[in-house]
């Protein structure tokens, strides 16, 4: 995660110097405490061998929804001052301190997990923005913060990541760890990750802001079945070319094939059921090591479950 460190997140004076203004932007995506999706009978499989996704992957891609919308509005802003106009436009993809401006811009405060919370809408939104050659008004800033005394995020975190400075340690963070990390998962955080293969949402599922929020969001990003709640031994089985099928323009696609199923291999250890060792089994000779030695891992808890009953 070296891109963090680019010098540029600090000015965005370095990324456009005509910048005069930076336009702000959220879209919402469902927020898996009011959103709760039924799958058919036929699908229904028991809720322990599932895995769990993070709501913002439920459906498309944001990084192909949110562009098309961004160059829509630069577009119509370009007609609005009637001439061709100096911008750029980002969405997670730019050296920009997106929470920080977004705050600045009156959307949210940065609460105690490091999430930008929305007092009316909380925190199950992402985050855009169009850098442009021409002054605006500003609008206030969100000064007030409106986590108070409450630390349930803090102590809800599994892999105890968020720290009391509002800062997070990145390699504990399950979404790190499940995400961008191409390595192994240092074996003492694996049992913490519970069914989580891509993701974690535990710090804003606990956050009582996004208790108070309605159910609103983009339809761009409603659950898609066999992404938002996968049944963990089909998905360890899958072929490059089914996950490249089943994730196609979903954010999944970003963990990478021998990623994800390394979570999935995670998520079987840590629920401990026997009907899984067969499909990790075959998973111990997978040719992708990854995979190998998270599923020999998994077999392991297994058979620690199976003796500890003898």
């Amino acid at each position: 995660m070296n891109y963090l460190n680019d010098l540029r997140r600090a000015d965005p004076l370095l990324v456009l110097p005509e910048c005069r203004s930076i336009l702000m932007l959220a879209m919402r995506y469902p927020n898996p405490i009011l959103n709760s999706p039924l799958l058919p009978l036929s699908q229904r499989v028991p809720e322990q061998r599932r895995g769990y996704i993070a709501a913002y992957a439920w459906g498309r891609d944001y990084h192909t929804v949110i562009p098309e919308r961004l160059k829509t509005l630069a577009r119509f802003i370009e007609t609005q001052t009637g001439a061709p106009l100096k911008h750029r436009w980002y969405t997670d993809t730019g050296p920009l301190l997106e929470r920080d401006l977004a705050q600045r811009a009156g959307l949210g405060w940065i609460g105690k997990n490091t999430c930008l919370i929305n007092p009316g809408i909380g925190s199950f939104f992402l985050l855009a923005e169009i850098l442009l050659g021409i002054e605006l008004e500003p609008d206030s800033p969100f000064t007030a913060d409106r986590c108070g005394t409450c630390s349930r995020c803090i102590k809800a975190c599994p892999t105890g990541c968020i720290q009391s400075d509002r800062t997070i340690d990145a390699l504990r963070c399950v979404s790190y760890l499940t995400i961008e990390n191409r390595n192994e998962i240092p074996s003492d955080l694996r049992v913490h990750l519970g069914n989580r293969v891509f993701g974690c949402d535990i710090c804003q599922q606990i956050c009582p802001w996004n208790r108070f929020a309605d159910d609103d969001h983009d339809p761009a990003f409603d659950a898609q079945p066999g992404i938002f709640n996968p049944v963990l031994v089909e998905d360890l089985a899958l072929t490059l070319h089914e996950f490249n099928r089943k994730f196609k323009q979903n954010p999944v696609l970003r963990s990478k094939r021998r990623g994800y199923l390394r979570n999935v291999a995670v998520a079987l250890g840590n629920i401990r059921d026997p009907a899984a060792l067969p499909t990790l089994e075959k998973a111990v000779q997978n040719n992708e090591p990854l995979i190998r030695e998270h599923a020999a891992w998994a077999l392991e808890q297994i058979h620690k479950k199976e003796s500890s009953r003898e």
